[in-house]
């Protein structure tokens, strides 16, 4: 299996896989309906990417799993991941676009640092954008600007521009992900319901025990999720931090402890605290006052 992975290493090792001239070392815009038929390609990535299809049913594989890559999603992936389909010699017809660009590219600007806060990097490809006629018609504009700007010489002020592109197409791409979660807003209460079952039934079996404090990535897992995804959900569904959520929960479990009497250190071991001050730090700084200041209000009323 290894080794029908294909490096991705630069755009160059992409662009020759599908017979396509990159005109920038670092920087491809592929303009699908001009290198198809290209063949599939199981990918371990080295640069960044976002790609979109006009028409597509293609069932790709990202990490572990499978998905449908249809009309209108817009996949991005970051260097690490390894997604796409196992060359099976197969040549398919596409149309559609994709943006290939190396890390190195954003050495010093603006965008090196600012990427890592672009969460849908590490959505998994279910978790991908789908995108209205709108939007659309904005991804290919901005695909075609990033094209002919690659295709001029190259002057000092090339890569500047080029960089300035992309981050106003990634930009683009986090305002769509918002109106997606907005729409979406029925679903992501599901996902905060099942959210919440989950914590309750992870302590009712007593996991904690055994595992210590549930984790936004344990919690993202059993609902089948890219830890980003569901980090990014549950912010916009609370308006709060998954992680944060969790120690809500894990504080108002302990006072609902703390009110039947259970001493401090009772509590942090039934909770699966491996000390009591790690529960005593949690409680004070949640609640702003400490476990036995909440006992000492309790025993007045």
């Amino acid at each position: 299996m290894e080794n029908r992975i294909l490096k991705v290493r630069n755009v160059g090792d992409y662009c020759r896989h599908i017979g396509y001239a990159a005109s920038h070392p670092q920087v491809a815009v592929i303009d699908y309906a001009r290198a198809s038929p290209v063949r599939h390609s199981l990918n371990n990535y080295g640069v960044y990417g976002i790609f979109f299809h006009d028409e597509a049913d293609i069932d790709l594989s990202y990490g572990c799993g499978k998905y449908d890559y249809n009309k209108g999603t817009v996949i991005c992936v970051a260097p690490g991941q390894i997604g796409g389909k196992e060359d099976n010699g197969e040549e398919v017809m596409l149309t559609g676009w994709a943006l290939l660009f190396h890390p190195d590219l954003l050495h010093g600007s603006y965008l090196e640092k600012k990427i890592r806060e672009y969460s849908f990097f590490n959505y998994r490809i279910n978790e991908a954008l789908h995108m209205t006629d709108e939007e659309h018609d904005i991804f290919v504009s901005l695909m075609r600007q990033i094209q002919d700007e690659t295709e001029k010489p190259h002057d000092g002020m090339q890569d500047a521009i080029i960089v300035g592109y992309i981050g106003i197409l990634l930009n683009f791409c986090q305002r769509f992900y918002n109106r997606q979660f907005l729409t979406r807003k029925l679903e992501n209460s599901d996902i905060l319901m099942k959210f919440d079952s989950l914590l309750r039934e992870y302590f009712e079996k007593e996991l904690q025990q055994k595992y210590g404090i549930p984790t936004v990535q344990y919690c993202a897992e059993q609902l089948c999720m890219s830890p980003n995804y569901f980090g990014d959900v549950i912010k916009k569904a609370t308006g709060d931090t998954a992680s944060n959520h969790i120690r809500q929960y894990v504080v108002q479990a302990a006072k609902d402890l703390m009110a039947t009497g259970a001493t401090i250190t009772q509590v942090a071991d039934t909770l699966g605290f491996e000390y009591p001050q790690h529960l005593s730090r949690l409680f004070k700084n949640l609640c702003g006052y400490t476990p036995m200041e909440y006992i000492k209000q309790i025993k007045k009323r």
